[in-house]
């Protein structure tokens, strides 16, 4: 157990495990900008350090909201909660959440010189998504829309974002981009599902409403299946459809992985298995995203 206060207890309430799934549409955006004129690999490095700083007060917004509604409490099944734990108050965590924002503001200061206004939009609807995924009057986990929040922000918004504010204005977002983004969304919520499975009693208790809860473990489990799925059946229709050569199957190598993890799924109950399953979730969210972005940067734009 890390001291109060301490470096190590602000890591753990980073989440840094989840981490990739801030990194991996930066990485595939950039991949995308790459082949058009004036690429912009500051803008990128920008936009990385600007996903991950969101996705980091993201994180702390939902250790103090959720420990503040209940739905955090010593019964929980998940890994440790700083703020449950007594590691970091609340008004700490606080800090920590509105200074990850600010320093995602300033990463998109600078996109917004380079890049024009509409990534002050961006941004902004970014950072309040990420207050109002656990917070606010109506926060979305907890009324069956956080997977459609991680879905749109971690896969659609965040690749064709990149694509924006990293290729000097000439790319459009184009039906490529938008199906490139596909993936990297759906195993990115692959990754929440799998934490709303293992926490379904104890969001039933605090008032959690996700769609695990609405709809029953079985739900979840099918939600998974058909992410990991889908994430699979994009990279073929890319080849298929002429915008990626046969490297755009490059991802398909991740596919052994998939397996013990939907076995998992489908029979583990107890919170360390599923624990396990998670961390693992978000490796494969890493190893395809590497790969996919690796496909697209060697694959030509023609068609798209």
């Amino acid at each position: 157990m890390p001291a109060p206060g301490s470096l190590r207890a602000w890591l753990l309430a980073t989440r840094p495990q989840t981490l990739t799934v801030g990194a991996v549409p930066v990485m595939v955006g950039s991949a995308l900008a790459w082949h058009h004129p004036g690429f912009r690999p500051l803008a990128a490095w920008a936009a990385l350090l600007g996903a991950l700083w969101i996705q980091i007060g993201t994180n702390l917004a939902n250790d103090v909201f959720d420990f503040e509604k209940g739905a955090d409490t010593a019964e929980r099944l998940g890994p440790l909660r700083v703020t449950q734990a007594g590691l970091i108050s609340p008004a700490a965590m606080r800090r920590g959440m509105w200074l990850s924002f600010a320093l995602a503001t300033l990463c998109g200061g600078y996109l917004t010189w380079v890049a024009g206004l509409p990534i002050v939009v961006i941004g902004l609807l970014a950072i309040a998504s990420g207050i109002a995924y656990t917070g606010g009057p109506y926060p979305l986990g907890y009324n069956g829309l956080g997977d459609v929040f991680v879905f749109v922000f971690f896969g659609l918004v965040a690749v064709c974002g990149t694509c924006l504010v990293a290729a000097d204005g000439a790319l459009a977002v184009s039906p490529r981009v938008i199906a490139a983004a596909i993936p990297v969304g759906a195993l990115a919520t692959a990754v929440l599902v799998v934490n709303n499975v293992r926490d379904q009693c104890s969001d039933v208790q605090a008032g959690k409403r996700t769609l695990v809860v609405r709809f029953g473990r079985r739900f979840g489990v099918a939600e998974y299946f058909a992410l990991i799925g889908l994430s699979y059946v994009v990279p073929v229709l890319f080849v298929l459809a002429g915008w990626a050569g046969l490297i755009g199957l490059l991802p398909l190598l991740t596919l052994p992985l998939t397996w013990p993890l939907l076995q998992t799924m489908s029979a583990a109950t107890d919170g360390s298995t599923l624990n396990r399953t998670l961390a693992k979730t978000a490796q494969l969210v890493l190893m395809f995203g590497v790969l996919w972005a690796i496909a697209l940067w060697r694959s030509p734009i023609s068609g798209s």
